[in-house]
Formats: structure tokens, sequence, C-alpha cells
């Protein structure tokens, strides 16, 4: 198998690992169960209490629930103003890193030249990467926030329980880190390697000067001494 093939499969192995992230870590936007409580102490029901970003929820043991939207933003807790942000910000960078990848991958031939299919890949993958990272640190602080509440004996009001929409957006996060992390390896090796090794290359004075041309008025033995004299010249220091 070519090396081209390789880094072809690699990234579409990418492609489907960040794509599925990223449905995973939409999927916890209307997911209610970001966290939930359950109060035993009535006799004949039971009510489980839970709640996502954007509203709380109660339902009881015949199935009947009732949700309520948060009644102003002015007045909640300015972590969950920050989680909101982070997420919707993860969510639009992961999908323009997958427009990015789309035009970048070597089997979808939309882009131009190898360099810079290589460079639009490089910057979907940062893309991916950011957008795990933001994900990754609004599930942490709300799962961290709701451990502390719960682990706390001065806290007095009703404690929660991490929900399974926090577990999901774990998943999707590390799977956008992971295939980010990926695509800026390879892709990056490809379009920035060449663009610093052409920049590297010394360009040498003497091979210009030891070109054989032809003057007309002067023998061939004197241009093939003065040819040595200039070799001999530059041989001292290579760059000029």
């Amino acid at each position: 198998m070519e090396h081209r093939e390789v880094i072809m499969y690699t990234e579409i192995g990418c492609f489907v690992l960040c794509v599925s992230g990223w449905i995973l870590m939409c999927s916890t936007m209307p997911t209610e169960y970001w966290n939930y409580s359950t109060v035993d102490g009535i006799v004949l029901t039971t009510a489980n209490y839970f709640s996502n970003l954007w509203k709380d929820c109660i339902s009881d043991s015949t199935g009947v629930s009732d949700c309520k939207e948060f009644p102003s933003l002015l007045g909640l807790d300015m972590y969950i103003h920050v989680c909101r942000a982070l997420v919707i910000t993860g969510i639009i960078l992961g999908f323009f890193g997958a427009v990015l990848a789309l035009v970048g991958m070597k089997c979808t031939k939309i882009g131009g030249s190898d360099i810079t299919n290589a460079r639009i890949t490089f910057a979907a993958g940062m893309n991916y990467i950011i957008s795990g990272l933001c994900g990754m640190i609004a599930f942490s602080w709300y799962g961290n926030r709701i451990r502390e509440e719960f682990v706390d004996p001065n806290f007095k009001a009703q404690k929660y329980e991490i929900g399974a929409a926090v577990f999901i957006g774990w998943g999707g996060s590390t799977l956008l880190i992971v295939g980010g992390f990926v695509y800026s390896i390879f892709a990056g090796k490809e379009g920035l390697g060449s663009r610093s090794k052409s920049l590297s290359k010394p360009i040498s004075s003497a091979s210009t000067l030891s070109r054989q041309v032809y003057v007309p008025g002067i023998p061939e033995q004197d241009l093939e001494s003065r040819r040595g004299k200039a070799n001999r010249y530059f041989s001292r220091d290579a760059y000029v």
C-alpha cells in the first residue's frame, strides 16, 4: 500500500471519528438529563427531578412529566452561561471543521494541489481540537459543579447527580480531540513541512558561476582557469 493511500484511509477514519463526536455533542443540547435527583419521601409516588442548560423538569412514577424553562437569564449562575457558550462554540467549530475536512481530504479531490489540501486539512484538525476542548471544558465544569454540591455537607438544597448527557458529551469531546490531533499530525507534516524545507534550501552561487558559458574572444583554456579560480574562491564559503 502506498503512502498516499495510507494517508487517505487515515483521513477517512478521522473524519468518521470527528463527525461521530460532533453528533454526540449536538445530541446533548436537547437532552434533558444533564443532572437528576430522585425523591422517595412521597408515599404513593416517586418524584424525579432533572434539568439541563435550558429548563428544569419533574416527573412521577406514572410517567407524567412537566418542564419549565429558566425564568430569567440574568438570575442564573455564571457557570450555566459559560457552559452554554462553550458548547455552542464547539458545535459551530465542529461544523466548519467538517466542511474544511471535506474540501482538503485526498479522497474528495475538491481542493487544489496536495500541499494546499494538506494545509486545509490541518486547519480542519485544529478546528476539531478547539471544538473538543470547548466541549470538554463545558461538560467537566458542569459535572464538577454537581460533584461539589453533592459532597458538600453544608449544601442544604436538593442535591443532584451527573446525568447521561454529561457522559455523552465527554465521549464526543474525546472523539473530536483525538480525530483532530491525528488530522493535525499527518496534514502538518505534509503541508507545513514542505514549506519549511523550501524556505531552508540554500542557493549556491558557485554553481551559477561554474556553468559553462561561451564568451567570444577568450580562449577556452583561459575560461577553464577562471572557472577553477572561482570554484576555489567559493569553496571557502558555500553561502554568499
